[in-house]
């Protein structure tokens, strides 16, 4: 009897780019880097009480073409390591690309594998590649996830160059959230290396491998907490300075010189901004801050997400201006242009100018031109007295006829009517990390009202009681003044509150309570059309809900205090 679990989700529209194999580690879609049929990332070693337990060589014996559960065909091999194997497989249920782990079942770690990837499942975030299943079947355990071949690894990104300081701000800033978040449910990742961070292009961080590429190891710590955070720490110094923070070469970056220690990443390359150098400082293993500030060391990822939290934002650089070319002047040769001369042939003779006539000096023509200069002055005269003639006339007709009301000023003036906004790109905003159903935001703004995103279903109500709210964010792909929404609701009834925010990303820094509020309502209809008093010019607007009707089992959802957003439209 086949055991499988409920993990199986709707999978976001990115998967992991295949990296480059050059000069180092061939990174791997499962986020192992692997070299010569090894692993590759020595450089990250087995300290904190991390261990790594031994495991059977042989992985599962597989071809190209073999279905799993006769849904998941597999197609690539992209490793095969330490007895288990990962696969770039094909769901042929949903017609879509998906990862696979394989690993027979009585591997010493496929108890251990299924469990991390059902806990990883769970917890739901899409800051994490989302596992989708996890199956014990036919001698086999199998654990699949995500595939996202838009988004870009960070090993990719890091062989051209170190990262901006705002990119690295924000890479630092995500992912500390992310494992923040994760280290509240009990889950850590152990194995945050290069090839397990993605980048989207809307610009969201991705992490892959969460508890199920340890696992797949036998890697445990005694102390997870700080193992990630000092791995975050080494994610953040390399990518201000395109070196790794050991003594190994590992990821296509070349480490340290031996035997100096860890250097402050300003001493490695000119330019570093000093506060994330001091951050990166403070989140590796070495016992405290720099010193030049003495701060304390970060040995979790939430200390160190509150510390990135208290910088100083730094803000995208200015997009640089491209000046025009010059304008290029042509040469125009009696019917040619720009023709060049053929080899061999007699350039062809311009043509004499003939001058114009000498003006007229007989006595005929000086009274010629005096009679011109007569008609033209009499013509002159005559359009005069025709033009005062006109103008009188008007004057008088102007006095008998009433007076015309004054054109309309100020608030009387006819107001400019709002044009529709599209929506970019939209995700959930949660931020007691906990999600509703992420995967179903793009649906919120896809203009058919037969679809929608809906939230979870609550016990207690109307207001939520158990979280701040649930909510999205909208990108409006540009800053726009908006005025106007209408949202459509999927259940009616007693009562749904919502309000909305201008955010300032699609990650937002501030909290609910400081962000701008543009209008809000209370509603039993399913149909909501707001105005705001006075517009307000934002890229983001945040549709916070913190009250819903009580609606009856609909589409796999249970019965309870929930709602649903059919679809959002903005005008400004």
């Amino acid at each position: 009897m086949a055991e499988r679990s409920t993990a199986a989700v709707d999978v976001a529209d990115n998967s992991g780019d295949e990296p480059p194999a050059a000069q180092a580690a061939q990174a791997t879609a499962d986020g192992v880097d692997t070299q010569d049929g090894r692993a590759a990332d020595g450089p990250v070693p087995e300290k904190d009480g991390e261990h790594k337990n031994a495991a059977p060589a042989a992985a599962p014996e597989l071809h190209s073409g073999h279905k799993l559960a006769r849904r998941y065909r597999l197609e690539e091999c992209v490793t095969r390591l330490d007895g288990f194997s990962s696969w770039r497989a094909m769901d042929e249920k949903l017609r879509r690309a998906v990862g696979v782990h394989l690993l027979p079942s009585d591997h010493s770690r496929a108890r251990a594998v299924l469990a991390a990837a059902r806990s990883s499942a769970l917890l739901g975030d899409p800051r994490f590649v989302q596992v989708l299943d996890a199956v014990e079947e036919n001698d086999l355990v199998y654990v699949v996830h995500e595939w996202l071949p838009d988004a870009t690894e960070l090993t990719t990104t890091l062989a051209a160059g170190p990262l901006e300081s705002h990119e690295a701000y924000q890479l630092v800033s995500q992912i500390s959230q992310a494992m923040a978040a994760a280290h509240r449910e009990g889950l850590s990742h152990l194995r945050l290396t290069p090839s397990a961070i993605l980048r989207t292009s809307t610009g969201q961080y991705r992490i892959r491998g969460l508890a199920v590429n340890a696992a797949l190891r036998g890697i445990t710590s005694d102390t997870p907490q700080r193992a990630d955070t000092e791995a975050i720490g080494a994610l953040l110094y390399a990518a201000l300075t395109q070196r790794w923070p050991y003594a190994n070469d590992a990821y296509g970056l070349t480490g340290l010189p031996k035997g100096v220690g860890l250097i402050a990443p300003d001493q490695v390359r000119a330019g570093v901004h000093r506060g994330l150098g001091e951050l990166a400082m403070r989140a590796l293993a070495n016992d405290g801050a720099t010193a030049s500030r003495q701060e304390p060391a970060c040995t979790t990822p939430e200390e160190l997400a509150k510390a990135v939290a208290a910088m100083p934002r730094i803000r995208p650089p200015e997009p640089a201006f491209t000046a025009p070319p010059e304008y290029q002047h042509t040469t125009y040769q009696q019917g040619a242009y720009g023709r060049p001369t053929t080899p061999g042939m007699a350039s062809a003779k311009p043509l004499p100018v003939v001058p114009p006539p000498p003006p007229l000096q007989s006595r005929t023509g000086r009274a010629l031109k005096w009679g011109v200069a007569a008609l033209l002055i009499a013509a002159l005269g005559l359009g005069s007295w025709q033009l005062a003639d006109t103008l009188l006339d008007r004057m008088n007709q102007g006095s008998s006829t009433s007076e015309q009301p004054p054109a309309p000023k100020g608030d009387d003036a006819p107001k400019k009517e709002p044009t529709p906004l599209t929506v970019k790109t939209a995700v959930e905003y949660y931020p007691d990390g906990k999600a509703q159903n992420p995967d179903l935001v793009p649906r919120s703004y896809d203009g058919d009202t037969s679809s929608y995103w809906r939230t979870k279903s609550f016990k207690n109500g109307p207001e939520i009681q158990l979280k701040p709210g649930v909510g999205i964010i909208y990108d409006l792909g540009a800053e726009h003044e908006v005025s106007d929404v209408s949202i459509g609701l999927k259940f009616p009834g007693n009562h749904t509150t919502l309000a909305l925010y201008a955010a300032d990303s699609l990650q937002p820094n501030k909290s609910v309570g400081e962000m701008k509020k543009i209008t809000g309502t209370k509603t039993e209809e399913t149909e909501v059309h707001l105005t705001a008093e006075t517009p307000v010019k934002t890229r983001y607007v945040l549709l916070w809900i913190t009250a819903m009707p009580d609606a009856p089992y609909a589409d796999y959802s249970d019965a309870g205090y929930k709602q649903g957003i059919t679809d959002v439209k903005f005008k400004g």
